[in-house]
C-alpha cells in the first residue's frame, strides 16, 4: 500500500482502481489499431505515396493545405504547424496552411454561401496546380472536406484524404487515402496523429538531413 492509499478509503482506492484500468485499456487499444495499421500493407504504400507527393510538391515550391472540422481540425492545425515551424530539425519554414485558421474566412463563407464551401471557396482562391490539399474527416462523410477535395481536384491540386475504417465517400475524390483501422473516432484520429507526424518527419529528413 502506497502512502496516498493509507489515507483514502475503500471505495476511493476502488474508484482509482478502475480509473487505472480504463487508461489501461484505452491505451493498450491505441497501440493495438497503431500495431494493426503499421501491419497494413496497402495503407503503408498509400502513406508512401503520400510522403513522395508531399516532396514532389514542396520542393517546386509548392504549399499543403490541412483542413477538417473538430477535432480533425485540431489536427489539421498541429499538423501545419510542423511544417510551419520544426518537427525535429531546425530548418527553413515550409509553406503549409490549415484552412480553419482563418476564422473571418470561414465565418463569412458560411454566412453567405453554407458550411459545405468553407474549406472549398478558400482552396479556389488560395490552390494552385501542384499543391496538395490533405482532408481529414474520420466517418469519411463530412461533406465540407468532401467537396473541398473535389475543387482541389478540379484545380489540378494532389488529393488525400485521411479516414476510417469504413471510408466513406471521401475515398472517392481523393488521389491518395489513409484509412486508419478502427471506426472509434479516438482511435481514429490517434493514427491520424502519428501518421502525420511522421510524415513530416520524412519530409525534413529528405530535404534537409546531412548526407
Amino acid at each position: 500500500m502506497t502512502a496516498a492509499d493509507a489515507t483514502t478509503t475503500p471505495a476511493e482506492r476502488a474508484q482509482r482502481a478502475a480509473y487505472s484500468a480504463t487508461l489501461r485499456d484505452r491505451i493498450t487499444s491505441s497501440a493495438q489499431t497503431k500495431l494493426a495499421l503499421a501491419a497494413d500493407e496497402e495503407s503503408m504504400e498509400a502513406l508512401a505515396d503520400i510522403a513522395s507527393a508531399l516532396l514532389t510538391s514542396l520542393k517546386a515550391g509548392g504549399t499543403v493545405f490541412f483542413f477538417g472540422n473538430g477535432g480533425s481540425s485540431t489536427d489539421a492545425q498541429h499538423l501545419s504547424a510542423e511544417l510551419l515551424g520544426r518537427f525535429y530539425l531546425d530548418r527553413p519554414a515550409l509553406p503549409s496552411v490549415c484552412l480553419s485558421d482563418n476564422t473571418a474566412a470561414m465565418t463569412a463563407i458560411a454566412n453567405d454561401y453554407s458550411y459545405e464551401e468553407v474549406f472549398s471557396r478558400q482552396l479556389a482562391g488560395l490552390g494552385r496546380a501542384g499543391d496538395v490539399a490533405i482532408g481529414i474527416s474520420t466517418s469519411g462523410g463530412s461533406a465540407n472536406v468532401v467537396r473541398a477535395l473535389q475543387v482541389a481536384n478540379d484545380k489540378g491540386l494532389v488529393t488525400v484524404a485521411f479516414t476510417g475504417a469504413r471510408g466513406g465517400p471521401i475515398t472517392l475524390v481523393a488521389d491518395h487515402v489513409l484509412r486508419a483501422p478502427s471506426t472509434d473516432t479516438p482511435r481514429i484520429q490517434e493514427c491520424h496523429l502519428v501518421a502525420g507526424h511522421t510524415l513530416c518527419e520524412i519530409v525534413e529528413v529528405e530535404l534537409w538531413a546531412a548526407p
